[in-house]
């Protein structure tokens, strides 16, 4: 059996914040392992952007289109890239066991950098688990894979990428049927409070305004601060209902796209044991890091919207941080060489998410979307509703972990992926503990489903070269 020699740094995400790591070390250097589940580099943001017609450009957008030139330059430097890989156990000594072709492999970094991003928030309402139903996020994805075009369909929920999917919709020559969002006035005027983020981030503000001005002009309806939201259909989604302005709605979709915004996936920071907050404003948990990215276990640190939701651009910045910081560790520079180069991108940084607190009020998902009622489903994985998991506080249980024992919520094959932040607000509501005393699941490996067969074959990584 062949080995490989330990990398100096293994990267798990290839998107914004993976690849701009991975090209800071080996720039400097450092021999680095980069392994991403996706078939080709970009993450979610920039999928398929190497492949990407020009229709798709034009559809998709120029934030799209200036992806390729940071894709296309891991060409360019001697990375060990690796596609189509499920990571599946991570260990606090460096340790990474991963899949890919239906084999499994374990190798040993030096330092370790989780790039993971963000996943979409749950959008637990009646009906969301009907034929016919899907986060906008999806419903992206099958654009820029593709070039497929959800039609007549209905976005429902809040955030800025509503609007840029709706006005993707729209280039592509089918408009949404409407656009319903739940953001209240209330919530513009708790965000204007943040006005001085506004002022620095006058240029994506520019942007959402430039989207919205598009939707008007095609004529989409917009219905806002909808309440009690459900979709309507058994078998398929046949009917949207809502309540806007003391009036009720109900319009016709076989579509609906759903999206409250996008949360931090955790599951591999949640495995390692890291330290964790509550963002109060972005109602989610997050890895505690410093400014470059140094998690609480030494050899682990985490950039882009893993460590918290920041964007693509500010991504990019935490990508560099975070491997100055693990060049550092490893003795390729000096601290002194580290913050001098920091420096700049924590000020680029900076600016870029100046906006946030404003947008992160703005669009903050309403309470009955993060703390749903009666039989609306939560655990789709195990089929537990809203009361189910409000049944269970009655009888004592204060945390997610519990919830496992009383009604196997958490316990199917995601691990609570989508339903632990709602389990977590649940349980908050019902017990009058602050979710950071609620807490979230315990997650253990294997991270993501593994057969047998590939455990039984579990071996080293085969020798790649590596240029130092």
């Amino acid at each position: 059996m062949t080995t490989m020699d330990k990398p100096d740094l293994i990267v798990i995400g290839a998107g914004p914040a993976g690849l701009s790591a991975a090209l800071e070390a080996a720039r400097h250097g450092s021999s680095v392992l980069l392994l991403d589940e996706q078939p080709e580099p970009g993450g979610q943001v920039y999928r398929n952007v190497m492949k990407a017609s020009a229709k798709q450009d034009e559809i998709l957008g120029p934030d799209y289109k200036a992806g390729r030139l940071l894709v296309s330059s891991i060409e360019n430097v001697e990375i060990d890239y690796r596609s189509g890989v499920t990571v599946w156990q991570v260990g606090a000594d460096g340790s990474v066991a991963f899949s890919q072709n239906e084999e499994a492999y374990q190798v040993h970094g030096r330092h370790i950098i989780l790039a993971t991003g963000a996943m979409e928030r749950p959008v637990p309402l009646p009906g969301w688990i009907v034929p016919g139903v899907m986060t906008a996020g999806a419903a992206q994805i099958l654009m820029k894979s593709g070039g497929l075009v959800a039609r007549d369909a209905i976005l429902v929920g809040s955030g800025p990428l509503l609007y840029l999917l709706s006005s993707q919709m729209i280039a592509a020559g089918s408009p949404p049927k409407a656009l319903v969002e739940t953001q209240s006035f209330n919530n513009l005027c708790l965000a204007m409070t943040h006005i001085k983020g506004v002022v620095l981030g006058w240029r994506q503000l520019l942007k959402g305004l430039q989207l919205i001005r598009q939707i008007r002009k095609a004529g989409v309806p917009r219905y806002k601060a909808a309440t009690e939201i459900s979709v309507i259909g058994t078998d398929q989604a046949e009917a949207i209902s809502f309540t806007t302005k003391g009036r009720k709605h109900k319009l016709d979709a076989s579509t609906v796209l759903l999206h409250q915004g996008v949360v931090p996936n955790t599951q591999i920071s949640r495995s390692l044991g890291l330290k964790h907050r509550w963002n109060e404003n972005q109602r989610c948990f997050y890895p505690v890091t410093n400014d470059v990215g140094q998690s609480s276990i030494e050899k682990v640190s985490i950039a882009g919207d893993g460590a918290g939701i920041s964007g693509a651009k500010a991504a990019e910045y935490t990508g560099r941080l975070a491997a100055l910081n693990a060049l550092h560790k490893l003795g390729l520079i000096s601290e002194v060489a580290r913050d001098q180069r920091a420096v700049p991108l924590l000020r680029a940084r900076k600016k870029e998410i100046a906006i946030r607190p404003f947008l992160d009020q703005l669009y903050a998902p309403p309470a009955e979307i993060l703390r749903p009622r009666g039989k609306t489903i939560v655990c789709r994985c195990e089929e537990v509703t809203a009361d189910d998991i409000s049944s269970y506080a009655a009888l004592g249980c204060k945390g997610p972990n519990q919830t496992k024992a009383f009604g196997r919520s958490g316990m199917g094959p995601c691990q609570g992926r989508f339903c632990g932040a709602t389990v977590t607000e649940i349980l908050s509501k019902e017990t009058g503990l602050h979710p950071e005393q609620v807490g979230s699941y315990r997650i253990r490996a294997p991270l993501k489903p593994v057969t047998l067969g590939e455990l039984a074959a579990l071996t080293d990584v085969p020798q790649k070269e590596i240029v130092s």
